[in-house]
């Protein structure tokens, strides 16, 4: 991520039992319920030149995102680790590119993806989706004029970020990137 404000912002309960985890769905319900907040997401400040965010209280303890997206950007490949997680577009349109295999977890540096495991799907306003552990993708606002906005929640609270690269189906992990590095 880049510069950007930090601020909380407070979130309804989850529709979990009282300290039961919550699951991919209350994270999408969360992430749905908080889009829908004209107000929160109007209050993101948005920078021409890279992607701002705020912190929200995710339901049950996740942690949670509110995030602009100026013309152009993108997260690059990445994964959320031990975290599930769900996200939807708040305002404008996202696309979402994934690996529909899941990877071996640690000790590896380069992976030769198989044929077929490419998946890409777009986000207009409204929708979202709910992932689980060691998910692999990017996002991306592909808009040459106009931001997007979206709200993110994980559980558990990200442990950490593995960022890849990749050149045809060859996937590379490059950068493994702690709370520290992004809060």
């Amino acid at each position: 991520m880049s510069a950007s404000p930090s601020s909380s912002v407070s979130s309804a309960p989850s529709a979990s039992a009282p300290g039961a985890a919550p699951t991919q769905a209350d994270l999408l319900d969360f992430v749905r319920r908080t889009a829908a907040d004209a107000e929160l997401i109007a209050s993101l400040p948005l920078d021409p030149e890279g992607r701002t965010w705020i912190r929200l209280e995710g339901p049950g303890g996740s942690e949670a995102w509110l995030i602009g997206w100026p013309p152009g950007s993108g997260t690059g490949w990445h994964d959320h680790a031990e975290s599930v997680g769900a996200f939807l577009t708040a305002a404008g349109e996202l696309k979402e590119n994934s690996l529909a295999t899941r990877l071996p977890t640690d000790g590896w540096r380069t992976l030769e993806l198989s044929e077929g495991v490419d998946r890409e799907r777009r986000l207009p306003t409204g929708k979202g989706r709910a992932f689980g552990r060691d998910h692999v993708h990017e996002v991306l606002n592909e808009s040459t004029e106009y931001h997007a906005v979206s709200v993110h929640a994980y559980f558990p609270p990200l442990p950490r970020i593995r960022r890849y690269s990749r050149s045809g189906q060859v996937l590379r992990l490059e950068q493994v990137e702690r709370p520290e590095d992004w809060q």
